[in-house]
C-alpha cells in the first residue's frame, strides 16, 4: 500500500469519525478531541487510539461500536483496532474551535 493510499484511508477515517456523536453531547468524537491517533499499518489494519471524556463514560460501548462499524466500511482495510487510552487525559482544550463554539466555551 502506497503512502498516498494510506493517507486516503486515514482521511476517510476522519470523515467517518466525524459522524460518531456522543449521545450526551451534540458534537462528534473527532471534534471533541477524543481521537488521538489514526494509522494504517503495512498489513492494511486501521489502528485508532481514542479516549473518553471520563473513564466511566456511560456511552463508551456505544461510541466504540459506532466508530468500529463505520470504520469497517472503508474499502481496503483488513481489520479495525480501536484502542481506548487514557494518556494523555482528555480535557476541554483538546476540542476543536468549532466544538468549543457549539458547546458555548468560546
Amino acid at each position: 500500500m502506497t503512502p498516498d493510499e494510506k493517507l486516503k484511508i486515514e482521511e476517510r477515517a476522519v470523515t467517518l469519525l466525524k459522524t460518531v456523536f456522543d449521545p450526551e453531547i451534540p458534537v462528534d468524537i473527532y471534534n471533541l478531541g477524543l481521537i488521538y491517533r489514526i494509522e494504517v499499518d503495512d498489513d492494511t489494519n486501521l489502528n485508532v487510539d481514542m479516549t473518553l471524556t471520563a473513564p466511566n463514560c456511560p456511552a463508551a460501548d456505544f461510541l466504540v461500536e459506532d466508530a468500529r462499524i463505520k470504520l469497517e466500511s472503508i474499502e481496503g482495510i483488513k481489520n479495525v483496532n480501536i484502542n481506548i487510552v487514557f494518556e494523555p487525559e482528555w480535557n476541554k482544550d483538546m476540542m476543536s474551535e468549532e466544538a468549543k463554539l457549539d458547546l458555548g466555551f468560546l
